[in-house]
């Protein structure tokens, strides 16, 4: 049976913009929108502002309204000017007869899936339950497998096995990870973290001593002698990401992309050099810079940098001590390992 949600909106819903002036609205903006089907609120305040990561600073709602995300299709967003200040107002339509609709401030029920959604879950979802960044010394001590049934060196779903190692009292479900690159800081060298990728999961069955017969639940390729084990992680998944400027000033890199690519467009997932001890959030936006080219200069004859250019924007959608990955959301040419991350 699906939630069913208390659609206050709208009273009417303002959104007052932060800003004094028409500078934080794109040129091209128009008057007004009606909601779509498939949009998110990144979409709609892509329409209207330069800075759709700073929608968190303009939709604001009355205190009766408990979630300020509930903007539903049908819905009329306009700009309007309140004692010389622009503000966007959303209305919903109300059918007052056959035929006749005029806008107003509404109460309705609505199942929640409705709303639309700010950046959705389902966009990274393929991500989200792969990659872990953890130290070696955790792989090294994380139990592995150790035999397949018959001698077999590669099992599958639906195939039990054996794995040797301590695993946690009370735990049952497992993780199995297959090492990839190690990361370390390119400005200081600093170790940050290893790449373990999830190749399937496992479920524990009798045990004697240290050696435990294991059944496969999942598999997303072949699972191999020696992959370690990891405990399922238990984590709450947002349905949606909201998108946000970080708090912290934050000069990051690229050093790495998913699936081994050498360039980077949207909506591929990156590795960033920052994580949570540098103040990064889950939903923090980023501005993709390219390095400045080297150039001659042709009356000094002087080899110069140019200034960086901006490129993109991603998003952190989880963060690790040391570490996060992020998804790209906008790219306006091939982002690579080594471009900057900054502040938008």
């Amino acid at each position: 049976m699906k939630k069913m949600t208390l659609g206050l909106l709208l009273v009417p819903l303002l959104a007052l913009l932060s800003w004094a002036d028409d500078a934080a609205f794109r040129d091209d903006h128009p008057e007004e929108y009606t909601v779509r089907k498939g949009d998110t609120l990144w979409d709609i305040s892509n329409t209207f502002l330069q800075s759709p990561w700073l929608w968190p600073e303009i939709w604001h709602v009355n205190q009766q309204i408990d979630n300020p995300h509930l903007i539903f299709p049908g819905d009329v967003i306009t700009l309007v000017y309140v004692n010389g200040q622009p503000r966007l107002t959303v209305e919903r339509p109300v059918k007052l007869a056959p035929g006749v609709t005029r806008l107003s401030p509404s109460v309705r029920v609505l199942p929640r899936d409705e709303a639309i959604s700010t950046i959705p879950l389902d966009r990274i979802n393929s991500f989200l339950s792969r990659s872990r960044i953890v130290t070696d010394q955790e792989l090294e001590a994380a139990p592995y497998m150790l035999a397949g049934p018959e001698k077999r060196l590669i099992v599958g779903a639906g195939d039990y096995a054996y794995a040797r190692g301590e695993f946690e009292d009370g735990v049952s479900n497992y993780g199995v990870y297959r090492r990839e690159t190690a990361y370390r800081d390119p400005l200081s060298g600093e170790y940050l973290g290893t790449h373990a990728s999830n190749i399937g999961s496992v479920r524990l069955g009798r045990a004697e001593e240290d050696i435990n017969r294991i059944q496969v639940v999942r598999s997303q390729e072949e699972l191999r002698m020696g992959d370690r084990l990891l405990p399922s992680e238990e984590r709450t998944i947002e349905s949606n990401y909201y998108p946000s400027a970080p708090d912290d000033d934050i000069n990051a890199l690229i050093l790495d992309v998913e699936g081994g690519l050498s360039q980077v467009g949207k909506l591929d997932v990156i590795m960033v050099n920052k994580g949570e001890r540098d103040g990064l959030l889950v939903g923090n936006v980023l501005a993709a810079y390219k390095r400045g080219e080297e150039a001659l200069d042709p009356v000094t004859r002087e080899r110069v940098t140019l200034p960086d250019e901006r490129a993109g924007l991603v998003m952190i959608f989880r963060t690790f001590e040391k570490m996060s990955l992020a998804l790209v959301l906008e790219a306006d040419r091939p982002l690579a390992v080594n471009d900057k991350l900054l502040n938008p």
